[in-house]
């Protein structure tokens, strides 16, 4: 028995210490809560990091109340993403890259769910294309958002 609270304590601190933090750029309140934190969406931005010169923006709910308060809720799987080109893209490593790479990972319950970005490089029409979709332990959802990314000569 100790060795599966170890086990489950090890995989959670382990799905923690992977998700990848994002800088929050905003958030509206989409339902009010009596106790706890309001229901909302949240805007979040990063940076590809391993293709410098792209950006991305999600959109996701985010659930309130006093389970969202504590961290226990466990978020909608919808989300939405946008991707643009910020600077200079170092085009002799595109090639290197491997599709379905994950670029982005958060959290979406306690240790089940997470919202995921991943990338894939379109040789043929020298796009960039991000694709965000919630996974789960037992079952994944087909809701899922996509960014194309031209990549174009920087000036």
């Amino acid at each position: 028995m100790k060795k599966q609270i170890l086990l489950a304590v090890t995989i959670v601190l382990g799905t923690l210490a992977l998700t990848a933090s994002a800088e929050e750029i905003g958030d509206v309140t989409t339902t009010f809560k009596l106790l706890g934190a309001n229901h909302k969406i949240v805007i979040e931005a990063f940076d590809d990091p391993d293709v410098p010169g792209v950006a991305c923006h999600v959109s996701r709910a985010k659930t309130g109340g006093m389970k969202g308060a504590v961290g226990l809720a466990e978020d909608p799987s919808e989300a939405s993403i946008a991707c643009r080109q910020i600077g200079p893209i170092d085009t002799g490593k595109l090639d290197k890259l491997k599709n379905g790479d994950v670029v982005f990972k958060e959290n979406l319950s306690l240790v089940f769910k997470t919202l995921q970005v991943v990338r894939f490089y379109d040789k043929k029409r020298n796009v960039l294309v991000y694709l965000a979709y919630s996974d789960k332990v037992i079952e994944g959802s087909p809701k899922n958002s996509i960014s194309s990314v031209p990549v174009m000569k920087w000036q």
